[in-house]
C-alpha cells in the first residue's frame, strides 16, 4: 500500500484549515485516512503550524512520500532535515547540534523578516504622510490660484462700475439737455 503524507481540507467555505495526515495513496483528499500527524492553518498571521516529529518521522522511514506542499511544511518544522541527517547515519548527538543550529539559523531569519515588515510599515507611513502634505499643498495652491483670479477681477469690476457710473451720467445728461429742449419747444 502505497502512503502519501498530505493535506486533508477541513473548515468551512473560504476558510480552509488543513490537517496533515497519512492516507492511501488511492483514498480521497478528504476520505479516509490512516493517522493524524499534524494541522496548519494558513489564515492567521503568522501561520499556524504544528507537526508531532516522532510521526511525521516514522512514516517517512516507513516510505511514505510527502506532497510537495507537506514537503515544504516539513521543511519549515525541520522534520525534512532531521530525516536526511537520519538517513546519512549521523549520530544522534550530532544531530541534535544540527538541530540547534538550524532553530538558530531560523530564528535570526524570522527577526530580519520583522525587521523587514516593520522598515516596509515605516515607509509605506512615511509615503501617505508625503502624500497627504501634497495633496494639501496643492489644494492651498488652488485656492491662492482662486483668490488671484479673483483679485484682478475686482479691480475690472471696479472699471466695470465707474464704466456703469458715466454712462448712467451720460443717460441722465442726456436726458435733462432733451427735457431743456423740449421746453424750449413748447415755449
Amino acid at each position: 500500500m502505497a502512503v502519501k503524507l498530505r493535506l486533508r481540507r477541513m473548515g468551512r467555505k473560504k476558510r480552509p484549515f488543513y490537517r496533515i495526515v497519512a492516507a492511501d495513496a488511492r483514498s480521497p483528499r478528504d476520505g479516509r485516512f490512516i493517522e493524524e500527524i499534524g494541522y496548519y492553518n494558513p489564515l492567521t498571521d503568522p501561520l499556524t503550524l504544528e507537526v508531532n516529529e516522532e510521526r511525521a518521522l516514522y512514516w517517512l522511514q516507513q516510505g511514505a512520500i510527502p506532497t510537495d506542499t507537506v514537503k515544504s511544511l516539513l521543511r519549515r518544522k525541520g522534520v525534512i532535515l532531521k530525516f536526511d541527517l537520519m538517513r546519512q547515519g549521523i549520530a544522534e548527538e550530532k544531530i541534535v547540534e544540527e538541530m540547534k543550529k538550524w532553530e538558530l539559523l531560523q530564528l535570526e531569519r524570522r527577526k530580519r523578516e520583522e525587521a523587514r515588515r516593520l522598515q516596509q510599515q515605516k515607509e509605506a507611513q512615511a509615503q501617505s504622510k508625503a502624500e497627504e502634505a501634497e495633496a494639501q499643498e496643492a489644494t492651498e495652491s488652488e485656492t491662492a490660484e482662486a483668490v488671484a483670479e479673483t483679485s484682478p477681477a475686482e479691480p475690472a469690476e471696479s472699471q466695470s462700475e465707474d464704466q456703469t457710473e458715466a454712462v448712467a451720467e451720460d443717460q441722465t445728461s442726456s436726458a435733462q439737455s432733451s427735457e431743456a429742449e423740449a421746453e424750449k419747444k413748447e415755449s
